[in-house]
Parts: structure tokens; sequence; C-alpha cells
């Protein structure tokens, strides 16, 4: 499992406590869609840490730094992450009509199948092809929800 730490590096991210994907609650009507009150009350650098963290907990598994297991059927579920959660949730109640969410829903699925990918083909020791996938879809999929993330919080912000 050495080989995901040499391919990725000595870099780890940051562990912190569990951030919430949820709206604050600060008084503001459901209904209101101005951009000032969705800055106010979404925070989607959170959003970005909690892919991050959950990220972090699978590179664990995979480096072999813990000892529950991984099942490919539940990280293929794109609703399994908290991120997930909260796009299927609140996040798509408040910004489903922004022109960047559909393809962060898309991007996000596509990143949860390649994590799945990862998962089954280090299960069955296929380490080559398991390096291919992390370095090929899963990071591009990774760096797209993060990307889409930063659009969606960029558009709300000029709105």
């Amino acid at each position: 499992m050495e080989i995901f730490r040499r391919v990725l590096g000595g870099v780890r991210h940051a562990r912190g406590a569990e951030v919430p994907l949820a709206l604050s609650d600060s008084g503001a009507a459901a209904d209101s869609r101005r951009p000032e009150t969705l800055l106010a009350a979404l925070d989607i650098d959170a959003a970005i840490n909690a892919h991050e963290r959950w990220k972090d907990r699978l590179m664990d598994y995979l480096e072999g730094r813990t000892t529950y297991g991984v099942d490919p059927a539940l990280v293929r579920r794109d609703t399994h992450s908290a991120l997930g959660r909260w796009l299927h949730g609140v996040g798509g109640e408040l910004l489903g009509d922004q022109p960047a969410f559909a393809l962060l829903l898309a991007r996000h699925r596509y990143f949860h199948e390649q994590a799945a990918s990862l998962v089954e083909l280090a299960q069955h020791g296929e380490w080559d092809k398991a390096v291919q996938v992390l370095n090929g879809g899963y990071r591009y999929g990774s760096s797209q929800v993060v990307l889409l993330l930063k659009e969606l919080k960029r558009g709300l912000s000029q709105g």
C-alpha cells in the first residue's frame, strides 16, 4: 500500500472537526434566493473541506492506516458522502437552478464511480490499475467537484 504514498507524495490534508454541510439557522426565509442571503447561509468552503476529508479517509483505507473495510457498493453511491447528501438535499434545493449545479451533480457521481473502481481494484490486489484510476479518473473527478463548487460560489457572489 506504500505505492499510494509514493504516488501521492507526503502531502496530507489537515483533519479537523466535522463541518456540517447544512444551512445555518440564520432566520432567513426558505424561499429567499438573493445571492447575499445564500452566501451568508451557505458555506461552500465547508462542502469542499468535507470532500477533501472523505478523500483522506479513503486514502487511509487504501494505504492500510485503518482497519475497517470499505464496501465499493457504498462508495459508488454518490449520496453516501456528506457532500452527496448535501447536494441531493439542501444544496440542491437552494442551488439547483444555478448553471453549474447539474454538472456538479454529474461530476460528483463520476467521482464516486472512480473511487469505487479504485477500491475494487485495490481489494483485488491490482495495484497498477488502481494507481491508473487514482491518477486518472479519480483525481479528475475530484478536481472537477472542487472546481464546480468554487464556480457555484463565484456565481452566487456575482449574482
